[in-house]
């Protein structure tokens, strides 16, 4: 199909801009920037990966729905990959194994780890041989999104300076996610 590789490079581009302004300006956009942006385009396409079930329901018979069903991993992956950037980055600015752990006892660390680590076995295994590997458990260990995606944003929460963006992106999630029950709930009484 010759949209995915398009849809790969779009998706690619907010990545290669981060690098290339923390590269080539990095006085002007240094770590707190490439940080914020990485966990901020993480963000942003979980919140658009998890939309893609309520469209699906809405929009059932729409061409653009089902072209959004069938890149719904995609999009998942992609947001891993924004995930593994900030994790990236967090490490190398810390330095050493001595200063990451020093920082466990913060909670927003802690729920960016635990976080991490639900979406890493999801990352893994987003791909068509995992699928028919796992068959029914497949879809049963990737509903571990609704779980990490709570702690993503407690992250963003908690360590935000000033919140507010970070709430609202809350917000954004719980309107997904009432939104996806809801139509589910509806399409089981039908």
């Amino acid at each position: 199909m010759k949209s995915r590789p398009f849809l790969w490079f779009v998706l690619a581009l907010p990545g290669l801009w981060i690098v290339w302004r923390w590269v080539f300006t990095p006085d002007a956009y240094g770590y707190g920037h490439a940080i914020g942006d990485t966990g901020d385009w993480a963000a942003w396409l979980l919140l658009v990966t998890l939309a893609v079930t309520p469209v699906r329901l809405l929009f059932r018979k729409r061409k653009w729905a089902q072209w959004l069903m069938k890149r719904r991993r995609d999009l998942g992956v992609a947001s891993f990959g924004y995930a593994l950037m900030h994790t990236v980055i967090y490490l190398w600015k810390k330095g050493s194994a001595e200063l990451v752990l020093a920082e466990l006892d913060q909670r927003f660390i802690v729920v960016g780890w635990l976080a991490f680590a639900l979406f890493l076995p999801l990352a893994l295994t987003s791909n068509d041989a995992s699928m028919r590997a796992l068959k029914r458990r497949w879809k049963t260990l990737h509903r571990l999104v609704y779980p990490a995606a709570v702690l993503t944003f407690l992250h963003w929460v908690w360590s935000a300076f000033d919140p507010t963006t970070a709430w609202i992106h809350v917000g954004i999630l719980a309107a997904i996610e009432g939104l996806r029950v809801l139509l589910q709930l509806r399409q089981r009484v039908t």
